[in-house]
């Protein structure tokens, strides 16, 4: 198998998208966010506060790279804004990715104001609308599979994803 990175703006799935597919493949799960957490012990706002955007960013290409180094059997629920290191899209050359986009009216619905989203302020609709226009281009140009997610549930969008993976290895495929 080869890794799986799953991409996309905040809000659009990847971590419960993730898990399921994991599961179902009986492979291990990396949340980027989460797995930073851990091996800090501080929360996503704490590291942004202390070290600002480039310090966070530069843990999360950190762990990305890691696990593709070290993992073939791997789901990822890669950070948004972590295909703008190009280390990290030369990496992501040797996975599955799957774009799970989104419209940012849809993913203003569902994020909330917390720790974990130090970016979004006061206007999340706004900030995200600006990350799609930003960061589009680069996302199709990594994925190998496009879902929209706006008006799918977990479970079929993460169907979608082992059907694609099952049809890639079926003998007889390129």
């Amino acid at each position: 198998m080869t890794a799986v990175v799953l991409v996309g703006l905040m809000g659009a799935g990847k971590s419960s998208v993730g898990s399921v597919v994991a599961a179902r493949m009986g492979v291990t799960f990396v949340d980027v966010d989460v797995a930073i957490v851990g091996g800090t012990g501080k929360t996503v706002r704490e590291l942004w506060e202390q070290g600002g955007e480039p310090a966070y960013r530069y843990l999360e290409s950190k762990v990305v790279l890691d696990t593709l180094a070290e993992e073939r059997d791997v789901v990822l629920a890669a950070p948004g804004g972590v295909v703008l290191d190009p280390a990290v899209r030369a990496a992501l050359a040797d996975a599955f990715v799957v774009w799970l986009r989104t419209d940012p009216a849809t993913l203003a619905s569902r994020v909330r104001l917390d720790d974990h989203r130090p970016l979004l302020g006061a206007h999340p609709r706004d900030v995200l609308t600006t990350m799609e226009h930003e960061r589009s281009g680069v996302y199709e140009g990594l994925a190998d599979l496009v879902i929209d997610t706006d008006h799918e549930d977990v479970e079929t969008i993460a169907g979608r994803i082992v059907r694609a993976l099952d049809d890639r290895t079926s003998p007889g495929r390129p």
